[in-house]
């Protein structure tokens, strides 16, 4: 891995990275979020009784949206035709948290880490906006990489 920062030139003025000479191959990365919150708060999500709706639901539309918008938020990413997108919301009652992976894919010259942080993000915003009414202290934690692969670099897993 380089310690190069690619998004700066030689000047150190921010630059789009040129991909155009990159190999076209599948890329993949997963990202994770989470938001802990009272139990109660965690049984209203349950039982799809919050007073906006179905929060894993929207919180899930949320996510994919925000893959697909990753552009228009953070400057220098590239748009990106992603060929999949999957965000799935889990209630775990041990730590009364949800838990939020997102996963994006494509085929092309450059990674999708950005797409998945991004849908895992705002899933967990989605997730605080729905509920705040009810718990202002939840925490929205844990937001990682968990894995990329494709591209010259190859495959990255969290250790």
């Amino acid at each position: 891995m380089s310690n190069d920062l690619t998004h700066f030139d030689e000047s150190g003025n921010a630059h789009m990275v040129d991909v155009g000479a990159k190999d076209i191959t599948e890329r993949i990365a997963v990202a994770r979020a989470s938001v802990v919150m009272l139990p109660a708060t965690l049984e209203l999500i349950r039982d799809k009784k919050a007073a906006k709706g179905d929060v894993l639901a929207v919180a899930q539309l949320a996510g994919i949206m925000a893959a697909k918008k990753t552009p228009d938020l953070i400057p220098l990413c590239h748009p990106l035709a992603l060929s999949s997108v999957v965000v799935t919301l889990t209630l775990n009652e041990v730590r009364n948290a949800v838990d939020i992976e997102a996963t994006c894919k494509l085929k092309g010259r450059t990674g999708v880490e950005m797409e998945a942080l991004t849908a895992a993000s705002v899933a967990a915003l989605t997730v605080y906006d729905m509920c705040k009414a009810v718990d202002r202290g939840m925490v929205i934690s844990e937001i990682r990489l968990l894995h990329k692969s494709g591209g010259k670099s190859g495959t990255w897993n969290v250790q």
